[in-house]
């Protein structure tokens, strides 16, 4: 932070930033983010109002729409989309020609979508040099460990991401022990801290945060915070960035709201990053909200997890961030931030692999990290997610491994966040428990962690839901772990999970009405448009 900030600025209390910052009755009614939904909302009744128009003419024009839906369906049924991307577009066209041919049209015009991807393809161009592969470490697992060797060069080709060894992780199977950890290492930043997250919220967790914030940028500390722009529609006012910077923290918003339909509003920041001075990083489930942490009741007991790594690889966190931090605008001096400083902790067995899952790639990173450690388990995979929406092909890797003698087990919540998320997983429930697959549910409360384990050897965490928007839609980040020590730790969090969880037997699964058999189905035929 500059030293020549006015002493009106550095000596903000905290009742003066809280006064600037909460978003009272009027701000909500007369702001910005309010007058963006309305403009939306309008262009949005604008459109309906038009197909309202069209349905009138219905009789005239029926024999045009008809053609249309099949051409448009044909066309569908040809694109590379997964089948159930293809059903369900083909289902909504069928049922609403003009308006789901239009909105088909509409979306794949990717209005938006590729202005961003132009601008990250140019920054991923830019820093291509400083994802370095180490051949020597390449060699020795090609050596001695042919399967992680495959899964670091596609990690490598899909996305520029490098494995690491010696590097020390220190897993967290609850928010509130991520919490205190993150706190202490903030405590310790002399350079640098970059933050990243999909949500924050003004609160007991961000307010703690913030203070050291503050004090580490008077202290002359470089602090970037980023998080999604749908914070400004509920959780943080519109000009938080502003305020922030009022304070020496440069701020921003990824995607903002604004007053036009664009389908770039579907590709959401979903990513978790906690960094200090490159030594340091945290990602995880935990976003920066009070349910995180439990200091507030949401769903129940909120059950979360995260990880954090300490050595070289955190150059791969930090390159990732500043990459999303120069969507936006300005120079960056990428070799200010990359430039490693051999720490001194012990060392530490095992590979580590940070990765990004970005929409924008067409290689669907986070899914196929998923399905190789499934298709590869020969003696268990145990998953933690809040939903699961998934697709024929993971649907059919989860079976299969199951009916080849490998221990599949979900854990999923038993208070949702959201009843149809709940409702399309339960879709799912009888097709894997009749293959042997064990289904539980997180008897407290709510479920957030993102993680796989298996055979003892293998495990990821990070930010990957198993649902269409984390897979497909969404940023995501994630970290691959091989034989460190944390991998125990992780399946230790889980034996413990399946004691507080409920397993979910074939004979409830099959005693479901007829009614909740057909919403479900229908859900999840609609599932992949969501």
């Amino acid at each position: 932070m500059s030293k020549n900030r006015t002493d009106t600025e550095t000596k903000l209390s905290d009742t003066e930033i809280y006064k600037r910052s909460k978003r009272g009755f009027l701000r909500v009614i007369f702001g910005r983010t309010s007058i963006i939904i309305l403009l939306l909302v309008f262009q949005f009744a604008l459109i309906f109002s038009l197909f309202a128009r069209f349905e009138e003419y219905i009789s005239v024009i029926y024999g045009a729409s008809a053609t249309l839906s099949a051409l448009v369906v044909l066309y569908v049924a040809n694109t590379d989309d997964s089948p159930e991307v293809k059903l369900s577009w083909s289902a909504l066209i069928i049922l609403a020609p003009v308006f789901g041919s239009l909105l088909y049209l509409f979306v794949q015009l990717e209005i938006g979508h590729r202005v961003m991807n132009r601008i990250l393809r140019r920054v991923l161009f830019q820093t291509k040099k400083y994802s370095i592969r180490n051949e020597q470490l390449s060699e020795e697992m090609k050596k001695h460990n042919k399967q992680l060797y495959n899964m670091s060069e596609y990690l490598f080709l899909a996305g520029n991401f490098s494995a690491y060894t010696n590097v020390k992780t220190q897993y967290y199977p609850s928010g509130e022990k991520m919490f205190k950890s993150m706190l202490d290492e903030l405590e310790k930043a002399q350079k640098f801290i970059f933050l990243e997250y999909f949500i924050i919220e003004e609160g007991e967790m961000w307010g703690k945060i913030l203070e050291i914030l503050k004090r580490k940028a008077n202290e002359g500390v470089e602090i970037r915070v980023l998080y999604d722009g749908t914070c400004a529609v509920t959780l943080l006012p519109y000009r938080y960035p502003t305020t922030l910077s009022k304070l020496g923290i440069k701020c921003r918003m990824f995607s903002p709201l604004r007053p036009f339909v664009s389908t770039h509003y579907n590709n959401r920041d979903h990513r978790k990053f906690m960094i200090i001075d490159g030594k340091v990083a945290f990602t995880g489930g935990v976003n920066i909200a009070d349910e995180y942490i439990n200091a507030k009741e949401k769903h129940g007991h909120w059950k979360d997890s995260g990880i954090m790594l300490s050595g070289e690889a955190v150059n791969s966190c930090t390159l990732m961030f500043l990459q999303m931090w120069n969507i936006g605008p300005g120079k960056e001096d990428y070799d200010k931030y990359l430039t490693f400083e051999e720490n001194t902790q012990p060392c530490a067995n095992g590979y580590i692999i940070p990765y990004a899952a970005s929409p924008l790639n067409n290689d669907k990173i986070g899914e196929t990290v998923y399905l190789d450690i499934i298709n590869t388990a020969l003696e268990y995979v145990y998953i933690m997610t809040p939903y699961l929406i998934i697709d024929n092909e993971m649907t059919q890797a989860l079976i299969n491994a199951s009916k080849r003698g490998v221990d599949v087990r979900i854990v999923l919540p038993s208070v949702p966040d959201h009843k149809i998320a709940q409702a399309i997983a339960k879709s799912h429930y009888r097709e894997l428990t009749d293959a042997g697959v064990k289904i539980y549910e997180y008897t407290p409360g709510f479920i957030h962690s993102k993680v796989f384990v298996s055979d003892d050897i293998k495990a990821v965490v990070g930010t990957i839901n198993l649902d269409y928007r984390s897979l497909y839609l969404h940023f995501e980040n994630a970290v691959y772990m091989h034989g460190t020590e944390s991998v125990f730790e992780i399946k230790c969090d889980f034996l413990e999970t399946f004691e507080a969880s409920t397993l979910i037997n074939i004979a409830d699964v099959r005693r479901q009405g007829v009614l909740a058999h057909l919403k479900n189905g229908f859900l999840r035929l609609l599932a992949p448009l969501m």
